[in-house]
This record gives structure tokens, sequence and C-alpha cells, in this order.
């Protein structure tokens, strides 16, 4: 089996979640209708919005029930992104806080789709841990 490249998130508005993410992720879609919009990340990850009141099958989910994580190299890199989030209006959820892996905070996309930014501690990457 191939491993996951895709993620689709189900949106009440397309065009406005693109822009979101368009500012958050410093990018372009590379695919945008009234109904979906598709960014593609440097590593080939695809994040596809959908509008939850076209996609078929109806989706009974709302935000809030995953997250889209971010890995950063620095425990300083967790609380600028912090930083610029917070200034940026975004909803945060959790502080940046030390956690048993390593350092964290979370945000909520205008969906409440959980938005995790972490650093690894060192001790949990000599371990091969991935959380």
């Amino acid at each position: 089996m191939t491993a996951p490249n895709f993620v689709i998130l189900y949106v009440d508005q397309p065009q406005q979640s693109g822009a979101f993410y368009s500012a958050l992720l410093g990018r372009e879609p590379v695919e945008s209708s009234p109904t979906f919009v598709l960014f593609v990340l440097d590593n080939g990850f695809k994040l596809g919005l959908w509008s939850r009141h076209t996609v078929e099958p109806a989706a009974a989910a709302a935000g809030g029930g995953a997250e889209i994580v971010f890995a950063l190299d620095t425990p300083d890199a967790v609380d600028a992104t912090h930083a610029d989030w917070s200034g940026r209006g975004l909803k945060i959820l959790q502080t940046p806080t030390d956690m048993d892996f390593g350092r964290t905070f979370v945000a909520l996309d205008p969906d409440n789709h959980r938005l995790r930014i972490y650093w690894l501690s060192d001790g949990e990457q000599a371990n091969g841990e991935q959380k």
C-alpha cells in the first residue's frame, strides 16, 4: 500500500478557507473553484478544501476531530510561529507547552480544524518515536 499524501478538510466557504491557507502556507492554490481549493506543498503533500455542502457522499463530521500537524526544527521556532499566528488573529486553543514529546501549540482554522505545531525533543528523536 502506498503512503497517504492528501488530506481533504470539509469547510463552509472554500474560497474564504483558501485565502486563509494561502496566507498561512505562503503559497497560492494550484486549483480553485467555488466548491474546492487545492494546495500542493513542497514535499508533495496535498491539502484540499471541499465545501461541506457539496461533498458526496455527505459528510457529517465537523472541524476539530483531527489535526494537521507541522513539525519545526527548534522550540524557539514553535514560539515564533505561535507569535506569528497569534498576530494574524488565529484562535489559539493551546499556548506553547512543553509536553513529554517536545514543545507544541494548537491553533484553529476558520472551520475549527486543529493545526498543531510541534518540535520533537532530542530525547524523542533519539528514540525514533514519531508523535
